[in-house]
């Protein structure tokens, strides 16, 4: 099953804008992997509202860049098909080739274990949730993918046999050592994983020696269980909690950041400094880089033209630390999170240990 040239086209046009480069056997697999068989009950709108089949604009979403929220618990998603320009990142940094077994924990819609397959790779995906293992299990069939086994179990514990390659399409807090010991002393073996930092989920690029780089910043949900153990970085603020708050510096960057580079200087600052996270600024930015004081009810706001704001009992504290963040990060010559080498410790629940990132160094490699 194929779609349409014209949206084949378009589709492959909007996953490369902004200079990503797709290999050609990707591209082929983006165009012929039918995208709409995995969301065959729709999906949540941006404004909230439900998309379905029949619906006029149903196609042009489902082969739009955006991610497809598919399941939600009350207002909270819990399932969904990932941004396809970030599920391209995410495959090229796992170097798929065929022949090769790749373990993926997530197992979505299927629709990523499909362009797996569809790179001639043999796939285990493992789920948590049962309807999202069924409902992917039955949408592979409708597609007529082979070579793909859908699992429901512990994402945490793995299969438990040899693999080639692991990739996850949950936002974890550390990741599994299981997953290293089936990926074994396999010769470019790699996992490639969104792990939690500074309140977001940049994707690392590890190797079985337990170093890693950033691929590229992203967001994911998280994911249950001990893969979200409790670590150094807080979560996001409530912004209902957060005390009121003044200006302590003016703008330093004219004009603002712009999105990749605000995100450079995020992960600098989780490196930095482990108050570092995210919260909505009333009335200004939904989503800006925080420090959060012990209280959770101030600290100070990063703002993207450099501004800082603060509030709480200790806004003078931490106003100087974003401060102090936003100079050195300068100094450094404004180093992309990718200058970043990263080195994973064992911590979480010792009855359930996670590998978790635990020292960076700066490269210009």
């Amino acid at each position: 099953m194929v779609i349409g040239v014209g949206p084949r086209e378009a589709f492959l046009e909007r996953i490369r804008h902004g200079g990503l480069v797709l290999s050609p056997e990707l591209a082929a697999a983006f165009a012929e992997v039918p995208r709409e068989v995995f969301v065959p009950d729709g999906f949540q709108r941006r404004d909230g509202t439900w998309a379905k089949p029949a619906d006029p604009d149903f196609l042009d979403l489902v082969y739009d860049d955006d991610v497809l929220i598919t399941k939600v618990d009350g207002r909270t998603p819990v399932s969904s098909s990932s941004q396809p320009s970030l599920m391209a990142l995410m495959i090229e940094a796992l170097d798929v080739r065929p022949g090769l077994t790749v373990l993926e924990i997530g197992a979505g819609t299927g629709y990523n274990a499909a362009l797996l397959a569809r790179l001639g790779a043999t796939v285990i995906s493992v789920d948590v949730q049962e309807d999202v293992a069924d409902r992917a299990r039955f949408a592979l069939a409708r597609a007529g993918v082979e070579g793909v086994r859908v699992v429901h179990g512990d994402g945490y514990e793995g299969p438990g046999v040899r693999v080639d390659r692991v990739i996850v399409t949950v936002g974890v807090a550390g990741v599994s050592p299981r997953w290293l010991e089936q990926l074994g002393d396999v010769p470019g073996g790699v996992l490639v994983a969104p792990v939690e930092h500074a309140g977001t989920h940049p994707v690392l690029r590890i190797t079985p020696d337990l170093r890693a780089r950033v691929v590229t910043a992203s967001g994911f949900m998280t994911a249950a269980g001990p893969l979200t153990a409790a670590h150094q970085f807080p979560a996001p603020a409530p912004p209902r909690t957060l005390r009121k708050l003044v200006p302590y510096a003016g703008s330093r960057f004219n004009p603002p950041l712009e999105p990749l580079a605000y995100r450079d200087l995020w992960y600098a600052a989780g490196v930095w400094h482990r108050r570092a996270t995210y919260a909505a600024v009333p009335r200004r930015e939904q989503n800006a880089l925080m420090l959060l004081d012990e209280k959770r009810t101030g600290g100070a706001f990063v703002l993207p033209d450099g501004s800082v704001l603060a509030g709480g009992d200790e806004a003078d504290r931490y106003a100087a630390d974003a401060t102090r963040i936003i100079d050195r990060w300068l100094e450094a010559a404004r180093p992309p999170m990718q200058a970043w080498r990263i080195t994973l410790e064992p911590g979480g629940d010792p009855d359930a240990p996670i590998l978790l990132p635990a020292s960076w160094s700066l490269t210009s490699g």
